[in-house]
């Protein structure tokens, strides 16, 4: 089973039942199958965007803590290509979080992701390879 990366969006709409995408991001996170991962930018972000929903950061960390949300991602050690991203997207404009995801894309070698960002249409990982929505 290979990893999926997993965005803001999706976990936004997943703490919150009256995002108009919790239903489809629910049901493609039920039926995914490997390890959902993502990166401390992307869980910062979403307890940012859910600040004022009860529980919901709380509910985040949890997720992290129990391994639901595996966080195998480490700036220190990909910085480099996170600046790189940044640079070569600089146009649409690529926001840090998702530069990290593009980076963890290349080195879980996997471009499966849950997300509601259409920017991930255009941004490539590996150079060439597309990522592969897996919310409908």
């Amino acid at each position: 089973m290979r990893d999926v990366l997993i965005d803001t969006g999706c976990i936004v709409a997943l703490l919150d039942r009256s995002e108009r995408n919790h239903t489809r991001c629910a049901e493609a996170v039920r039926t995914v199958s490997g390890r959902l991962v993502t990166c401390e930018a992307v869980i910062a972000e979403s307890c940012y965007l859910l600040r004022h929903q009860r529980g919901a950061a709380d509910t985040i960390l949890e997720n992290v803590e129990r391994g639901a949300f595996q966080i195998p991602f480490r700036l220190d050690e990909s910085s480099a290509p996170v600046r790189a991203h940044m640079k070569r997207y600089a146009r649409v404009p690529m926001d840090f979080a998702d530069a990290c995801l593009v980076a963890l894309a290349e080195i879980h070698g996997t471009g499966r992701i849950l997300t509601l960002d259409g920017d991930f249409h255009i941004y490539r990982w590996r150079r060439t390879r597309r990522f592969e929505f897996l919310v409908d």
